[in-house]
């Protein structure tokens, strides 16, 4: 697949037009600029403080106002009668004059420190007017050289950009041609360190397999001695319970009158024994019986794992009575039996598995599974369970099973027969082949097909126990053609080797 190619994200076009935006921006900034400059108006020239008011002739004023004082003296004579006589005319006019020259200097001498006060006031109001303007003049000198920097300000910082950009530019050319020359160097000595990772992650792995193929064999080891030690257990208790029935059953002097020896199996009638003797499975002996359950413990799951297995089986019964578990081991099926109060009774041949449920308190029997049915009377039974037991007999007995369960059961009961499917490769060569008491795998098909012509109806096929997906085999990404192809090989292989490691084949007495 081919490397993606670089996208520009700005074209040449869009670039010219952003220039011309600049430039048009630039153009009316400057002539706002000029503009600005040449409205700012010129200083203007203050007047001076009025001069101080003429007061060099208030003091000869307040000296010289009065005229004719306090009266003229006119004596006696003839003289006397003179001064009277032209007083009489001329001091009346002076007394006047006198009077208008009072008021005048009292007049000036009010108005003197009225006028000394405004032109005081004048002086310091033009002193600061002066000094506001000045200001006012300086400020708009210094905003209109700070707009004027505002360009440069700018211009500078895309300069500054540009060239770093360049800058850049040329590192990375620079850069691109050093580890072009680089290249071979490089590229070898990457690959010699790579050759010896790998050397040491294969020793690492080498060595991670080691330890786990010993933690394998360990766990292996103490799973193995697990086993031994619980058979040794189920030895012990087989050989302590048979020989104190042996004890309890032999005389106590050989001979002795009334012995009685271990108690005889009851004959079976003589044709059933000539029916059967070529098809019924031989037992283990007592003593080697604890070496199943074992196997059984260790293979097959813990009791718990059985017993939610087999609760899915407990509503086919529900309402019945009188049903019969064929093979039913350590009991985990008769105790959901007893606590869902459906009662129930089991069979095995293994003499280990029935005392296990007796000591539970469970109904058990112990014998062969087709002579037992053959004692019960026709349409006695309300159910009939197998579970894992079908794939451990011969066909000619299978066959004669199934065909004598449809007479033992009532109308409408079930029959439930679970097995190993062997369609499934993961259940054929992990489970059924591991089991050496397993005489022939059963496909779901044959079994269906016979249990249909034994009489049942409503047979249908349970598919059970799934594999479970993280250990099938992982499909491809969706995407590529091809992987649709071995994608749908894949899915043949996991139907195939990954499917269902159980069914089930449930039908019902017609």
């Amino acid at each position: 697949m081919l490397p993606r190619m670089f996208e520009r994200t700005v074209s040449i076009d869009e670039l010219a037009r952003l220039k011309a935006a600049r430039e048009e921006a630039d153009r009316r900034y400057n002539d706002a600029l000029t503009a600005l400059d040449q409205a700012m108006p010129p200083a203007s020239a203050w007047p001076d403080a009025p001069p101080p008011p003429d007061e060099h002739q208030v003091t000869p004023l307040n000296e010289q106002w009065p005229v004719v004082g306090a009266g003229p003296e006119f004596g006696t004579g003839w003289r006397a009668r003179i001064r009277r006589f032209v007083w009489a005319f001329v001091g009346p006019m002076l007394e006047r004059q006198q009077a208008f020259n009072a008021l005048v200097v009292d007049h000036v001498n009010r108005g003197t420190p009225g006028d000394r006060a405004t032109r005081e006031a004048l002086a310091r109001l033009f002193e600061g007017l002066r000094a506001q303007s000045d200001a006012l003049a300086a400020f708009e000198s210094r905003l209109l050289v700070f707009l004027q920097q505002i360009t440069p300000y700018i211009d500078t910082k895309d300069y500054e950009f540009a060239g770093l950009s360049r800058r850049v530019h040329e590192d990375d050319r620079e850069l691109i041609d050093v580890l072009d020359h680089r290249t071979v160097g490089l590229g070898g000595a990457i690959s010699g360190v790579g050759d010896e990772l790998a050397k040491r992650w294969e020793s690492m792995v080498a060595r991670e397999r080691r330890f786990e193929a010993s933690v394998a064999a360990l766990a292996t080891g103490h799973e193995d001695l697990r086993t031994t030690l619980a058979a040794a257990r189920q030895m012990s208790l087989t050989v302590k319970r048979e020989l104190e029935r042996w004890m309890a059953a032999a005389p106590a002097t050989p001979g002795a009158p009334g012995a009685a020896g271990p108690p005889a199996p009851a004959p079976l009638a003589p044709e059933r024994a000539s029916a059967t003797a070529a098809i019924v499975p031989p037992a283990p002996p007592p003593v080697e019986a604890f070496k199943y359950v074992g196997f059984e413990d260790r293979f097959r799951g813990s009791p718990d794992d059985i017993r939610s297995r087999l609760a899915d089986y407990l509503p086919l019964f529900e309402g019945a009575s009188d049903v019969v578990d064929l093979g039913c081991g350590r009991g985990e099926f008769l105790d959901l039996l007893r606590e869902r109060g459906i009662s129930g009774r089991g069979l095995d041949s293994n003499h280990e598995m029935i005392e296990i449920c007796r000591a539970r308190g469970l109904t058990v029997d112990e014998g062969d599974a087709l002579a037992f049915l053959e004692g019960v009377d026709d349409g006695a039974l309300g159910g009939l369970i197998a579970t894992q037991v079908v794939e451990h007999l011969a066909p000619d007995y299978l066959l004669a099973l199934i065909q004598t369960a449809y007479y033992k059961l009532r109308p409408g009961s079930r029959l439930v027969l679970e097995t190993i499917n062997p369609t499934c490769w993961v259940a054929f060569f992990e489970s059924y082949i591991r089991d050496i008491t397993h005489v022939r795998p059963l496909h779901p098909d044959t079994l269906s097909y016979y249990v249909g012509v034994s009489g049942f109806q409503r047979v249908s096929v349970q598919f059970r126990s799934p594999v479970p997906d993280h250990q099938k085999l992982t499909l491809l990404p969706d995407g590529d053609p091809r992987h649709e192809l071995l994608n749908g090989n894949l899915d043949r292989l996991n139907s195939l080797i990954f499917g269902y490691m159980d069914y089930a084949v449930v039908a019902e007495r017609g």
